[in-house]
């Protein structure tokens, strides 16, 4: 395989970590693939397989048969989340890199509110679940257990200094290519609490961060457990700021130390 800065790039990489999703993928890659390929961009689709013990390669393979643009990568073990969606960020070559829930939660048409914030200037897009609630016009549908522990969770994460974000855990984010291949490289966190790794390093190395409002659905199947993952992340949170502490993400220097990006700064009108 030649160096990757001499492969030729693509508009647009989706990468989707999936762990045991047999069931309930194949209606968002054909979502995706559908969308992707009516806007006429040249585009892959990396499905991370994280140790299934289900049919998850079986399905995507077979997808992948008639649509050569969706590739099936497979680790060998369950590692977590934030090692799937590393290990296919840096796989990636789109100029513009999304990862996204293989639930289907977020439909990727939202990905035009992301791309249209990158557009104005942000350097990484996240969706928020949040800030739509807020809003006319938005639908966010979650079950009331996840609000409230989002709402504690939250708390905890501007402990450790996690600024103006009012949700960190949405799993729809799309990242200049650079900037993806920067924050995934200073990441370590292979748990549910990489999100708070990413955002953390982007704020301390000046990163703009544009929140943007989405609709989002839960979906039944979910592979999250409350209590277990839960204390998880806390502890994931505990090791992100030791980390700071000590200077592991402060390799590079903020390209341009900005302000995030607010909803009230885009112009976004609801779908």
């Amino acid at each position: 395989m030649p160096p990757r800065d001499t492969l030729a790039l693509l508009d647009i990489s989706v990468v989707i970590p999936a762990h045991n999703e047999a069931v309930r993928i194949l209606p968002y890659l054909h979502a995706i693939t559908s969308h992707l390929q009516r806007r006429r961009q040249t585009y892959e689709v990396l499905v991370i397989d994280d140790g299934s013990t289900d049919a998850t390669a079986t399905v995507v393979t077979s997808f992948a048969r008639t649509t050569p643009d969706v590739r099936l990568i497979q680790l060998p073990s369950c590692r977590g989340k934030g090692a799937a969606v590393r290990h296919g960020m840096q796989s990636a070559v789109g100029q513009l890199q999304l990862f996204a829930d293989a639930d289907g939660a977020t439909p990727i048409q939202e990905l035009d509110r992301l791309e249209k914030a990158i557009a104005d200037g942000a350097d990484l897009a996240i969706g928020s679940r949040t800030l739509a609630s807020r809003l006319p016009g938005f639908t966010v549908q979650a079950r009331l257990y996840r609000t409230l522990l989002g709402m504690l969770f939250h708390a905890a994460v501007r402990k450790i200094g996690i600024r103006e974000i009012a949700d960190t855990q949405c799993g729809f984010k799309l990242f200049r290519r650079n900037v993806a291949q920067d924050l995934f490289s200073a990441s370590s966190i292979e748990g549910y609490g990489f999100d708070l790794e990413i955002l953390y390093v982007a704020q301390r190395r000046g990163y703009r961060i544009a929140e943007v409002p989405i609709n989002w659905a839960d979906q039944p199947g979910s592979k999250v457990r409350v209590l277990r993952d839960g204390l998880a992340m806390l502890r994931e949170l505990t090791i992100i700021k030791q980390n700071g502490v000590n200077g592991l993400y402060d390799a590079r220097p903020a390209p341009h130390p900005m302000p995030s990006i607010t909803v009230q700064q885009l112009d976004l009108p609801p779908r």
